[in-house]
């Protein structure tokens, strides 16, 4: 099951937050927190506010609407996506010499994080198809057969 949390308009150019999402895209969300929690930089403060309120809204979803008093520490949750886009721009204006102007652009970004489990929930079945597992069987048999040969 799938959760998402949403940061938008943060007051930080997109490139100082991609560089720290990168560090914590596909890991574990306890590895993650971990990760955050000794990074220095002020957008690990950002994304660490971000991914507590992605796993809060991950047990909300699963107690609120489909009735279970299950703890996200017991299912594995991972970051499955984070995304670090661009947003608008804070348009200001520096004085500069002869009585022109210079734009400085004040950057924001938003930040999307998805969280995932990797252990199933009771209401969530698996989707295998036993169709292709034997077509796979068949195949592998007949690889097999021909290297004999």
């Amino acid at each position: 099951m799938i959760a998402v949390a949403k940061l938008r308009n943060c007051h930080m150019s997109e490139r100082k937050m991609r560089l720290v999402a990168d560090l914590v895209r596909g890991l574990p969300v306890t590895d993650a927190l971990n990760v955050l929690k000794y990074s220095k930089q002020e957008a690990a403060r950002w994304i660490e506010k971000c991914l507590l309120s992605a796993i809060a809204n991950w047990e909300y979803v699963v107690q609120e609407k489909h009735g279970l008093s299950e703890e996200a520490d017991d299912y594995d949750l991972f970051i499955s996506e984070i995304r670090v886009d661009g947003g608008t721009f804070l348009k200001r204006f520096r004085p500069a010499p002869h009585g022109r102007a210079h734009r400085i652009r004040k950057r924001t970004c938003h930040l999307n994080i998805s969280i995932d489990n990797r252990i199933y929930l009771p209401f969530e079945e698996p989707e295998f198809d036993d169709v292709n597992e034997e077509e796979e069987d068949v195949e592998v048999e007949e690889l097999v057969e021909n290297q004999d040969n």
